[in-house]
């Protein structure tokens, strides 16, 4: 089974962004709530908008599974307050429930949390918990989404290793799920949204974890590096060094047992890259389709997320662990 780890929504019916719309500029405007029962989207526009979009792209492409999200983009924490952010998260993840329950066996569910900055930081992650709860043991959920920026774009939260997140990692734990980390938008001019501001998410991040000792912590947490990480696998030698010069555990021994790296790489040689840096068993397939880019690519005839076609063309040791075993290890509750 060919399972691709990453997948978004962003082919939603457009009921959803209106609904979102109106429940950010309702409370930008006076403080009043939109309904969550007030967003009407029907089966037969959740099955368009996947039958032509993600489901097509699987069929022509030769993958089985997709783990599947709400947009990360349109996640947007910095909007409203707490319960701004609860009812949004509630609103998507019922959703993409629902496309799970329509294309069994194509699709399983990741949630997004409840995050906001700030202030709200604290109450905002003891929302998380609880929604990852009810992802998980009531709508089948197998993951969730972490943003480590839900000022999205200008970094004012402590880093993931900070205390505040304990809370949700105690449930990962529990729960035997993983975080994938994927920052949202950008509202911040100098740092672009999809080229910028999610690369630089997935380096910092990996920063942070080289500089704590969270996985003495939590030893079977799992997190997920989207991107193939950003510019992990380019600098391995120079967060090497960096951990020996700090005294520091071995890089392999600090973070290979529980993070991991997907595939969402849109050219050969950074593929290639990635395989020779990474170790086969904490490289995950992913496309990202359809998400960041969707153009053609004028070398290959074939769309940039086509991670798949580029993979075929590169040696690999256990391709079957690549293109789905890794995936069942990593996300316990797929099995």
């Amino acid at each position: 089974m060919i399972i691709d780890c990453h997948g978004h929504f962003t082919t939603a019916p457009p009921a959803l962004g209106q609904w979102r719309e109106r429940q950010i500029r309702s409370f930008e405007e006076s403080g009043a709530r939109v309904s969550p029962d007030e967003l009407v989207i029907t089966d037969d526009e959740i099955r368009a908008a996947i039958e032509n979009g993600q489901l097509k792209l699987q069929q022509e492409r030769g993958t089985d599974l997709t783990i599947f999200s709400p947009g990360a983009g349109k996640m947007a924490h910095h909007y409203g307050d707490e319960r701004t952010s609860l009812d949004w998260s509630r609103v998507s993840n019922d959703l993409i429930a629902r496309v799970c329950e329509l294309f069994p066996g194509r699709f399983v569910g990741v949630g997004q949390l409840p995050q906001s900055p700030g202030e709200n930081l604290a109450a905002s992650i003891e929302n998380s918990v609880a929604e990852l709860e009810r992802c998980v043991e009531e709508l089948g959920f197998v993951g969730c989404l972490l943003n480590p920026d839900p000022s999205d774009g200008y970094w004012q939260a402590p880093p993931l290793t900070d205390r505040v997140y304990y809370p949700l990692y105690e449930k990962l734990v529990e729960l035997d799920v993983p975080a994938m980390i994927h920052v949202a938008m950008s509202r911040n001019e100098a740092l672009q949204g999809t080229c910028a501001h999610y690369l630089n998410g997935d380096t910092a991040v990996f920063m942070q974890l080289c500089m704590s000792d969270l996985f003495a912590d939590f030893p079977t947490l799992k997190l997920i590096l989207p991107h193939g990480g950003g510019a992990v696998p380019y600098h391995w030698g120079r967060y090497r060094g960096w951990m020996l010069d700090q005294g520091r555990p071995r890089l392999e021994e600090a973070v290979l047992n529980n993070v991991f790296f997907d595939t969402c790489v849109y050219h050969k040689r950074g593929l290639e890259l990635l395989l020779d840096v990474i170790p086969e068993s904490n490289v995950l397939f992913a496309s990202e389709m359809i998400g960041a880019v969707r153009a053609v690519d004028p070398e290959t005839g074939r769309r940039f997320d086509d991670t798949k076609h580029l993979l075929d063309q590169i040696p690999i040791k256990d391709r079957r662990a690549v293109y789905g075993g890794n995936a069942l290890r990593v996300f316990g509750r797929l099995k």
